[in-house]
């Protein structure tokens, strides 16, 4: 198996079993609005256009989200120090409930699945720690364009 073929089933992968939990479990909090929430989490404040980019959306469908984020108190918006005229999307103390209620309903709904499995827990705890390590080497590889070769 190639590393090609190994990169894209654990992709696919990760994201039918993120995908999965969120369908099933039970939280009032949109998917989509618990992603945004933690993409504000993980940036820190950010302007619209940075977490647009980040969740690979448009700025009209992000400032919706957080719009709407907004409304609900999940975030706020505050003056961007660098430029007057720009705004920068904070997480509000609700909002960091909001996301870890979304986070355990989610773990919950596969706890379950993981006792059935009868899996090994140093084996499962492997895995999560091989994501972590492929998680922060994201953060410093400069990604290739789409359809670039090595």
């Amino acid at each position: 198996m190639t590393t090609d073929h190994l990169a894209d089933d654990l992709l696919r992968s990760a994201a039918r079993l993120s995908r999965w939990a969120s369908r099933h479990a039970a939280h009032e909090l949109p998917w989509a609005q618990a992603r945004v929430l933690s993409l504000v989490e993980e940036l820190g404040p950010a302007r619209i256009t940075t977490l647009a980019e980040a969740d690979d959306t448009s700025q009209p469908t992000m400032t919706t989200q957080v719009q709407r984020l907004e409304a609900e108190g999940f975030v706020t918006r505050t003056p961007d120090p660098a430029d007057g005229r720009a705004s920068l999307v904070v997480l509000t103390t609700a909002g960091t409930e909001a996301l870890t209620s979304a986070r355990r309903a989610r773990a919950r709904t596969l706890e379950p699945v993981l006792a059935d499995l009868d899996a090994d827990p140093e084996q499962v705890r492997t895995a999560v720690d091989l994501l972590v390590r492929l998680v922060e080497a994201t953060r410093t590889a400069a990604p290739q364009p789409a359809g670039a070769t090595s």
